[in-house]
């Protein structure tokens, strides 16, 4: 359990610095926080289920748990992009 609360935590704090660096993929911080929340805990599964590259215990977490946060974040900015374009 608390594998996983680190994880959305990693994943909320990853979606929103990708937000505040890339300006063009920012939606604001509740929907940043959200997306990262749910990449959190997808990419801090991933990771653990591979092995996590040889990362232990919670900084395997945060690792996992931010960048799945930055990757969702990153995926929803550009979809809506796209949407947005006239």
């Amino acid at each position: 359990m608390e594998a996983l609360i680190i994880q959305l935590i990693s994943g909320a704090i990853g979606g929103n610095v990708v937000g505040g660096l890339v300006k063009n993929l920012n939606m604001g911080v509740l929907l940043n926080s959200i997306a990262g929340i749910v990449g959190g805990g997808i990419g801090g599964n991933i990771l653990s289920a591979i092995g996590g590259g040889g990362l232990e215990g919670i900084a395997g977490q945060i690792a996992g748990g931010g960048v799945g946060g930055a990757v969702v974040l990153a995926i929803a900015g550009a979809v809506k992009n796209m949407m947005n374009k006239d």
